[in-house]
């Protein structure tokens, strides 16, 4: 069973897949042996499930809820149509990249076209679902506690974009509707697993595509040469968890960031800037020169405009295809006006 590493969303089919029988036939159709618990497993390793399935929607959800397992699918796709379609429509959703999903299926033809259409995507036989507990791409290091909350934060997501959709002002009228707090603090040591985490799991909002481990991010937190930040956001439906850090290296004339991550999930409500933000603030009061490395990973264009939104300009070229930027901090952006900041 060949799957690349870093798959953050298992999609399921469910005919013959997720239950042996065909629904639409009139069989009588019971959970394939192991299902629950695997499904159990993976939700509590933080990584998210979905469905995509040619059947009647309705008698296909009330299927699931029978068998009491409804709850774990995010944005389930159950129709009549291609099942590429189906994936892409997940991915859209949940706002990650093709090659992190991993879809299973009992049919080699529903493979073949998924594949055919999405060339990054893992697929795998359905026959080989018991052995997915065991795969390394599926074993994250560490098991935090944004990871056990991981679908809960989305299916709050979800009640936030329903209520915008039915929002009858503008988008900066409904951002101050949620009471968004933005907490920032340097972290403790309780926080390193989800900033590895996030070093491994975040590719469109990372400044340079470095992957820092446990014990790397543990010397930076303690090392008088360096500042390591944490930040959370929450609002009326909850919090988001941890959604971002920064690396800053001190030095004697300036400060240098090492790395920015923002989770991509946070980005549509306009505070993928406000750490940034707040690192300028710092250096300005410090009196140092302000320098940001920046690595083009062809994933993270996102995060190169905020360095540029924010009056970085590049300085030097190195070989190693990094950049680095500088910002004057004579013009610092001002942290949007619907959130509350918090500094601990």
């Amino acid at each position: 069973m060949e799957i690349k590493n870093g798959i953050k969303c298992v999609v399921w089919d469910l005919d013959n897949t997720l239950w042996d029988g065909v629904l639409s036939e009139g069989d009588e159709v019971t959970l394939k042996p192991q299902i629950k618990e695997i499904l159990e497993e993976l939700d509590h390793r933080g990584i998210l499930l979905s469905v995509a399935s040619k059947n009647n929607l309705d008698d296909a959800m009330n299927k699931l809820k029978e068998f009491e397992i409804d709850h774990y699918f995010l944005y389930p796709q159950i129709h009549w149509e291609p099942k590429s379609k189906s994936l892409d429509a997940i991915r859209q959703s949940i706002n990650i990249g093709m090659d992190t999903l991993l879809f299973i299926d009992d049919r080699p033809f529903e493979l073949d076209e998924v594949k055919s259409v999405h060339r990054t995507i893992n697929c795998v036989h359905a026959d080989h679902y018991q052995e997915l507990l065991d795969h390394p791409s599926l074993i994250p290091a560490f098991i935090t506690e944004d990871s056990v909350k991981r679908r809960l934060m989305y299916l709050e997501d979800m009640k936030r974009k329903q209520e915008e959709e039915a929002f009858s002002g503008t988008s900066e009228e409904f951002l101050k509707s949620l009471g968004m707090k933005f907490i920032i603090s340097e972290a403790e040591e309780e926080d390193l697993k989800r900033a590895e985490e996030l070093t491994i799991r975040t590719n469109q909002l990372n400044s340079t595509g470095r992957i820092y481990s446990y014990d790397e991010l543990n010397h930076f937190r303690v090392s008088p040469g360096h500042k390591l930040f944490v930040c959370e956001l929450t609002d009326k439906y909850g919090s988001y968890g941890k959604i971002g850090i920064a690396l800053a290296e001190l030095t004697d004339t300036h400060w240098h960031i090492k790395l920015l991550i923002m989770s991509c999930r946070v980005i549509s409500h306009g505070v993928g800037t406000v750490l940034l933000t707040h690192i300028m603030q710092q250096a300005k009061q410090a009196n140092k020169r302000l320098l940001a490395d920046f690595k083009n990973t062809e994933r993270n264009k996102m995060m190169y405009v905020s360095y540029r939104f924010s009056n970085f300009k590049e300085i030097a070229k190195a070989e190693d295809g990094f950049v680095i930027l500088e910002n004057d901090l004579t013009t610092i952006q001002k942290f949007p006006p619907y959130i509350e900041l918090l500094i601990q």
